[in-house]
């Protein structure tokens, strides 16, 4: 039997067959959701710091309730948790920090081999939908995230979102649509 230490103890435990089975589903189901969970926390903090606490918050109670999981899509379930862990958190913290802006993009392969006009537009295209993604209000910016990065259904979205399909549907239309409005406005704006 695999010996853990309690979270409140200082003294190492044996975990019943029970609880070593609920370990061992846990890790099956829901700790390879780790990269979506940290990207949406990402996108809803907007500071990759705030984004890792959150996550592992969220993994905490994704294992005190992982009793209340019944099946079905491990993803979506963890997506809620991590959401609802943002959402307490961005309550909490009502703005009282600083953005910190992180740019997967500066660092690629592909980036490194470009000519330096072409590294001077793909950094602006990067840059541009970035800063108008996170300039959405949140309940537009979750959606487009749970749909275009995490690529999950309506379905998914509106479980994790706790909307209705029509809502979800409609929330991302006008955040297409946004996001749309602001690129375009940046390039026609002369900011290239």
């Amino acid at each position: 039997m695999r010996c853990l230490a309690p979270l409140v103890d200082d003294h190492p435990m044996k975990v019943s067959m029970d609880e070593e089975t609920k370990l061992a589903v846990f890790e099956q189901t829901i700790v390879p959701h780790l990269n979506a969970a940290y990207n949406l926390a990402a996108w809803l903090t907007r500071n990759k710091d705030d984004a890792e606490d959150v996550v592992q918050e969220a993994y905490l109670r994704a294992f005190r309730f992982f009793g209340g999981f019944h099946g079905g899509d491990g993803k979506a379930w963890l997506l809620a948790i991590v959401r609802n862990t943002c959402q307490t958190w961005l309550h909490r913290e009502k703005g009282n920090r600083s953005v910190v802006m992180f740019d997967e993009q500066m660092h690629s392969p592909e980036l490194a081999k470009a000519n330096p006009e072409g590294m001077l537009l793909k950094k602006f295209d990067v840059a541009s939908l970035r800063e108008c993604l996170e300039g959405l209000p949140v309940d537009y910016r979750e959606v487009v995230i749970l749909r275009e990065l995490e690529e999950m259904s309506y379905q998914e979205i509106a479980d994790v979102v706790k909307i209705p399909l029509g809502t979800v549907m409609s929330r991302l239309s006008r955040a297409r649509q946004r996001l749309a409005d602001c690129v375009a406005a940046r390039v026609n704006g002369g900011l290239v």
